[in-house]
């Protein structure tokens, strides 16, 4: 299947496709000689200049840095480790160039570690902070802060954090998202407990702020449709495509699939996805350190390639959803050419 490429600025809608989900119709196994094809492929774009980027990544203090310098935040000690020196490791094994790391909840709105990585990797790394919604609005200061004086970005909205009873779509959450878009950095959407739930607040910041950029981190955590609610998340999936300026993280597929590495469940998802979007509007990422367990680093940026190749996608495609999506989106301000 040759999916037609969104226009990076479109001047149209592309339609969603009416029917959100389709049966997996293809073979149960994956053949091992897809799978060594679509290794390969991967391996020749990371040994050419075809750069690419994890659009999804934290780091965390280790035990020693946490007791001298970056605490973690009371309650959010790790249970895996995610120190600089691991990521980096597991980086250079799956010969993955850089990566958007995401503030880690383990430290909250404390920022210092993930801004001495960026200090110390300039080049390899972008940040993503976390949105503080306050009620007396320093949010906005700090998000200014962040992006003006210690270079991220990001954000990320995590509806959670909103005062209890709150939406995002209060004055301090309008704020925030006006202000991204004026520092002209995408607002990242963390819907954990289901995209049903937050989808009206997303489309009415999207409609009232339409030069804000908007991420909808691991599928918006669409999984393979089972039952009707499921299905009417995905269809919101794909309806918010009509809003050119929302993309899409492929990414922590374990934590949408319902099946084990390499996740052919979100095979037709992606298509779908792809289809609505545009490839040039769908980016992969690995959610490390949380991924390691589940099937290692390499293994996740491997996983997509296989997804890719039933599909299929061509080439050019599963080049953007691999890092040139990140490049173009961060234009200016990413790695150098």
């Amino acid at each position: 299947m040759e999916v037609r490429l969104k226009p990076l600025l479109p001047l149209s809608v592309v339609p969603h496709n009416s029917n959100p989900f389709f049966p997996f119709s293809k073979k149960s196994h994956f053949q091992a000689s897809a799978a060594k094809m679509a290794a390969n492929e991967v391996q020749s774009k990371a040994s050419s200049n075809a750069k690419i980027i994890d659009s999804h990544l934290h780091v965390w203090a280790s035990a020693e840095e946490a007791a001298d310098k970056y605490p973690y935040f009371p309650g959010q000690e790790p249970t895996l480790p995610g120190h600089l020196q691991f990521l980096l490791q597991c980086m250079e094994e799956a010969h993955v160039d850089g990566a958007l790391i995401v503030q880690p909840i383990n430290h909250k709105f404390d920022h210092s570690l993930v801004t001495s990585v960026l200090k110390k990797h300039p080049s390899k790394f972008v940040g993503c902070c976390l949105a503080n919604p306050a009620e007396d609005g320093s949010g906005v200061k700090q998000l200014e802060h962040l992006v003006l004086k210690d270079g991220y970005r990001a954000v990320r909205f995590n509806p959670y954090l909103w005062p209890s009873g709150q939406q995002m779509t209060n004055e301090i959450g309008k704020a925030m998202f006006s202000k991204a878009g004026e520092l002209g950095v995408p607002v990242a959407f963390l819907c954990m407990k289901g995209l049903n739930l937050h989808i009206s607040e997303i489309e009415k910041l999207c409609t009232e702020f339409p030069s804000t950029v908007v991420l909808l981190d691991h599928l918006a955590f669409c999984k393979p449709p089972i039952n009707d609610e499921e299905n009417q998340a995905f269809s919101n999936l794909l309806k918010l495509s009509r809003f050119p300026q929302v993309y899409v993280k492929f990414s922590a597929l374990f934590r949408v699939s319902r099946l084990p590495s390499p996740f052919q469940d979100l095979a037709p998802l992606l298509s779908q996805v792809v289809s609505s979007f545009g490839a040039n509007h769908v980016m992969w990422g690995s959610d490390f350190p949380f991924v390691v367990p589940e099937c290692g680093y390499k293994g996740a940026k491997e996983s997509v390639s296989l997804i890719a190749n039933e599909i299929p996608l061509s080439s050019s495609e599963l080049e953007w959803i691999m890092g040139r999506t990140v490049m173009e989106l961060f234009q200016g301000q990413w790695l150098p050419s």
